[in-house]
């Protein structure tokens, strides 16, 4: 197999970041060649999977191929807890992370010397996407420990050369008076938890537009092209999207361009992807919405073929790089709420909120079961700006709960709460609760 570990050439810019779509897709072809055998050579979960289809390696003759293998499923890598999914013996790991697991047994994902080097390579080349430079104080708010978070950022930020501050989540206090002291240029958070920050630091009475920080890399949550503009505009910062997944290898399997901020590009050097109809499994046209699926193409320590991310999103062509882009991501097949037979996902109601102007981004969605009947109640809070011209509280509720009724479909009821009455996360924020009776 070819190398993995990126080369970054005196411009900033990686030759593949340039290449042409032949060059790519011919290493993509050789890559996955090699990570498939490795796979199933090494993994008895991938061989039995293999083998039940009557799949084989060689059977990839080009990349199309991929479609006639197995997806491999969250399910699956709990099934092979804790180490029964890695290609390498356990002695060459050199770290190992592991999902939360609050919705079932953890996932654990492991790291060879040299997935280590590709992962910081690539959280790299994502932070210098989003306008990163050597020399930049980088201020990690993301949390350390088996998240992959605050240890993927943290890496990747040195790798670059970037001086770094890890103060991890939480200590929301204490970010604002180190954002103030230290005065960093960039800053790696949730962007439900950059608010939080943005709320403290006007709590001190300091106008947050005016804080040091200039680029947001903002990840591990699903969100809205709202919540990017009430950031930017509140915070005085280029608010970039991030993306990656524990399974896959963690931050920096894709990110955005500052000079275009047009979706998320995917780091096709090393992930294959494919979208996917969440329902039938059949790979859809590019440039389709459907569920993203990944292939990973130079892990050594957990490859994974055909991940089922269940993120919603769609290729696009390419812009500032040479590599397709992802749409943003701002929903998941599984984040879907079902209501009285409607489809919803959490960020459509968020844009709602969000362009109503008159209520904060942080908001929490409660389902209970009225009779036979759903009932959905938006807790929203009024904006912090001054009460001048704000309408009246039912005037307020009265039209969001119109906008919601004819852009989603749903009647829903709102309780407007007073400024900071909502919990707030130092990680990914909780936006639903569903009191529903399982049935």
């Amino acid at each position: 197999m070819t190398s993995g570990a990126p080369r970054v050439s005196p411009r900033g810019l990686e030759p593949i970041e340039t290449a042409s779509r032949d060059e790519i897709s011919a290493l993509q072809l050789e890559r996955l060649r090699w990570s498939v055998a490795h796979a199933y050579n090494q993994v008895s979960h991938y061989r039995r999977a293999f083998d039940s289809l009557g799949v084989h390696p060689s059977d990839l003759k080009e990349l199309s191929d991929l479609a006639r293998f197995p997806f491999l499923l969250k399910d699956d890598l709990r099934a092979c807890y804790p180490f029964g999914m890695f290609a390498v013996p356990r002695e060459q790991l050199i770290r190992i992370h592991a999902s939360s697991g609050t919705t079932g047994q953890p996932t654990v994902v492991g790291y060879t010397k040299k997935d280590i080097e590709t992962w910081a390579a690539l959280v790299a080349r994502s932070i210098y996407a989003a306008g990163g430079r050597p020399g930049h104080i980088v201020h990690i708010a993301y949390g350390y420990g088996l998240f992959t978070g605050g240890l993927g950022c943290h890496y990747g930020a040195e790798r670059l050369g970037c001086t770094v501050v890890p103060l991890s989540g939480g200590q929301t206090e204490k970010q604002a008076q180190l954002i103030l002291d230290f005065r960093p240029d960039i800053i790696m958070v949730t962007p439900s938890y950059m608010l939080s920050i943005a709320e403290e630091l006007e709590r001190r009475g300091i106008d947050a537009g005016n804080c040091p920080l200039r680029i947001g890399i903002f990840g591990a949550e699903p969100w809205s092209e709202a919540m990017r503009q009430e950031i930017e505009e509140r915070v005085g910062l280029a608010a970039v999207d991030i993306y990656g997944l524990s399974e896959v290898m963690g931050p920096g399997v894709a990110s955005e361009c500052v000079e275009t901020k047009d979706g998320l590009v995917l780091w096709e050097d090393h992930f294959y992807p494919e979208i996917i109809d969440p329902e039938t499994g059949a790979v859809l046209p590019e440039g389709t919405e459907g569920e993203l699926v990944l292939t990973s193409l130079s892990k050594e320590a957990l490859p994974v073929i055909r991940y089922r991310t269940r993120d919603r999103t769609r290729l696009l062509p390419p812009t500032a790089r040479a590599m397709r882009r992802l749409a943003r991501i701002n929903a998941r097949t599984d984040d879907m709420l079902i209501i009285r037979g409607v489809n919803v996902f959490p960020s459509q109601l968020e844009e709602l909120i969000l362009k109503s102007g008159v209520f904060a981004p942080t908001y929490l969605i409660e389902l209970e079961r009225d009779g036979h009947l759903d009932r959905l109640t938006l807790n929203v809070e009024w904006a912090k700006a001054s009460s001048a011209g704000r309408p009246s509280e039912e005037a307020a509720a009265h039209a969001l709960v119109h906008h919601v009724k004819s852009s989603v479909g749903i009647s829903v009821q709102v309780r407007i709460l007073t400024p900071g009455s909502l919990e707030r996360s130092a990680g990914k924020a909780r936006r639903v609760i569903d009191r529903r009776r399982k049935e």
